[in-house]
């Protein structure tokens, strides 16, 4: 159901990023701080609702349809804003972009595996890749309020989220091309069989 506490979580991270796009206009340090601040409470909330969900016996297919969406979309857009305020630039633009392609990528995926009623579970590495991506945005959303090596921090940050999501990315492309070889194999199997019936 929507509207229990789990799902109510992760439609939060949703919400929350306008809020964030908001702050992050308003001076600086006050804006960064904020914008922070609000963006480390969302990325709280991604181990919160799995916790309350099997806690409470709450899991839904609507749950785990959205949570990893919410996630999506709250570190792409961070991503954009980091970038169209300055607080992403030079070299640290390549994993942000990485990033952003990969998410692209597994989603694309997730949704024709779906079509043909296929599940991609997220892997161990994948989550670890998830919790290092916003650790990083929380030093880089800090962007000019803070000392550069905090910033620092955030584009060596970047980088290794960069790397892991690109091996989970590969992992998920490998898996999801194995799925597809084996559906295709059942279905070429099964038109045999009737082709030979028919005969």
């Amino acid at each position: 159901m929507i509207t229990n506490l789990p799902n109510l979580l992760t439609l939060s991270r949703i919400g929350v990023i306008p809020v964030i796009g908001v702050l992050l206009f308003l001076p600086e340090p006050l804006g960064p701080w904020l914008a922070t601040l609000v963006f480390a409470a969302a990325a709280f909330t991604d181990f919160l609702d799995g916790y309350i969900a099997r806690s409470r016996q709450q899991q839904s297919n609507l749950g785990i349809l959205l949570d990893p969406i919410a996630d999506k979309l709250l570190i792409a857009a961070v991503i954009f804003m980091l970038v169209a305020f300055h607080h992403v630039t030079g070299a640290t633009i390549v994993p942000a972009a990485i990033i952003l392609c990969r998410e692209i990528l597994v989603s694309g995926l997730r949704e024709f595996l779906a079509g043909l009623h296929i599940d991609l579970p997220v892997s161990r590495l994948a989550k670890w890749k998830t919790a290092i991506q916003m650790g990083a945005m929380i030093f880089l959303l800090l962007g000019g309020a803070t000392p550069s090596t905090l910033a620092t921090i955030g584009a060596v940050g970047l980088w290794v989220a960069a790397i892991l999501t690109s091996v989970t990315g590969y992992d998920y492309f490998r898996r999801g091309l194995r799925h597809i070889a084996a559906r295709e194999a059942t279905q070429n199997l099964s038109n045999r069989a009737r082709a030979g019936g028919a005969g």
